[in-house]
């Protein structure tokens, strides 16, 4: 039987970028991550074929009045100072990296911090997503599930690439990152190729208590 919880989620009006977070019901919660993999289908990759990013969406939807952007800043990092959503500044423990990165707002910083899609937009294009509707890819891609504040060099390097071809430096974190893909892939119904479910099912071999996570709601810019 899979777990079900309320989690916060963005739905966006097609013809909109702006955005609302509600309430629905999310599968798999609390899930073992190794059982929930098993739920995931195993297929070849899709050709990239018409992929572009703004299939998925060209500019960061809004949660609580503010860009997605900010908010994933607000909810990562420590030390934050705003100035109405906007972070200026703040710091972050980088879960790929495990290094701490001091962040302050400008032409020359920002791109220290940047937000990764835990499941990249070109994978998900190649294992299901280009089935989805454009407002479900526009969910997908402002999903606070699928979004962590990381180290700019270390996003660059992950790419497009999935558990096969890429897993956090920080072997730390590796478990929850696994868990968290599969958790990403089970909520949008995206399979996964036969070496990324080997290189998943190799990681949570030293974890097997590793479980489904829910995106903590976001916290408020009062």
């Amino acid at each position: 039987m899979l777990a079900l919880a309320l989690i916060g989620y963005v739905v966006f009006n097609p013809d909109s970028y702006e955005a609302e977070v509600v309430l629905r019901p999310s599968i798999g919660t609390g899930l073992l991550a190794n059982e929930a993999l098993e739920q995931l289908d195993i297929k070849g990759r899709a050709p990239r074929t018409g992929y572009v990013r703004d299939e998925f969406y060209s500019n960061w939807g809004r949660i609580d009045g503010c860009d997605v952007r900010n908010v994933i800043l607000k909810r990562d990092m420590w030390d934050v100072v705003l100035d109405g959503c906007v972070v200026e500044s703040g710091s972050l423990n980088c879960p790929y990296t495990a290094q701490t990165i001091h962040f302050v707002r400008g032409p020359g910083t920002s791109s220290l911090v940047q937000i990764d899609h835990v499941v990249s937009l070109s994978d998900a294009w190649q294992k299901g997503a280009q089935q989805l509707s454009r407002g479900r890819r526009r969910e997908f891609a402002n999903d606070p599930l699928n979004l962590i504040a990381s180290d700019g060099p270390a996003n660059q390097q992950k790419g497009d690439h999935d558990a096969a071809s890429w897993l956090p430096p920080n072997r730390a974190f590796r478990c929850e990152f696994v868990a968290r893909q599969i958790a990403i892939k089970l909520k949008y119904e995206l399979w996964v190729t036969q070496s990324e479910y080997d290189a998943m099912a190799n990681v949570l071999r030293n974890c097997p208590d590793e479980r489904l996570i829910e995106d903590p709601p976001s916290r408020d810019y009062q």
